[in-house]
């Protein structure tokens, strides 16, 4: 992960929250999530933020522990949800999470903050931590020109789908598309993958 992007993440956490919280809920993702994902099956949100989303995916029958490389959204999350797990790992080595550990994994908005050469070993690692007939959701925010910082110090790296496609090897594709993410309404390319 770009260290800028962790500690803007971290410095400001609560401000983040607090956005985020006052975001409409992603009800296409949602939905999407429930269309998709093996009910009951054991889950990873990846770059989870302050929780949000790991809290929906429990409440929903997909027990789920949260991963985040900045500390202070970490923190964030466990006070909004003190039953919940949430643990430290960045992309792309996620290092703490064994191959083939997951049915489920959420990667939301998350990969555009990676240096653009890290994009496909990220792609891959995610794709590894799946279990055979595990299913990845990956999304990331599609960027209007080249990389960029926005005013908090957060990378915005711009890169072609293709390089993402490549890390995901075999995978059966179940969704490809680009389209306006409801919650935010921000162009994001959405990936709906299976694990054979």
């Amino acid at each position: 992960m770009d260290e800028r992007t962790i500690e803007a993440y971290s410095a400001q956490a609560s401000r983040f929250a607090a956005d985020w919280r006052e975001q409409p809920p992603p009800t296409d993702m949602y939905a999407l999530l429930l269309c998709y994902f093996t009910p009951g099956g054991k889950t990873a949100d990846i770059g989870c933020g302050a929780g949000r989303d790991v809290a929906w995916l429990d409440d929903h029958g997909f027990p789920s522990v949260g991963y985040d490389a900045a500390h202070g959204l970490l923190a964030q999350a466990a006070t909004d949800f003190p039953s919940l797990v949430f643990k430290q790992a960045a992309l792309p080595a996620l290092e703490c999470i064994g191959s083939e550990t997951y049915d489920n994994v959420l990667c939301e908005t998350v990969i555009m903050h990676l240096p653009p050469h890290e994009v496909t070993q990220a792609s891959a690692r995610l794709f590894d931590i799946l279990k055979p007939g595990g299913t990845l959701y990956l999304s990331w925010r599609v960027a209007d020109s080249a990389s960029t910082r926005d005013g908090a110090g957060r990378l915005y790296a711009e890169f072609d789908a293709a390089q993402v496609r490549q890390g995901l090897g075999d995978a059966q594709y179940l969704l490809d598309v680009e389209t306006a993410n409801l919650s935010s309404g921000k162009r994001v390319h959405r990936l709906i993958v299976r694990r054979p």
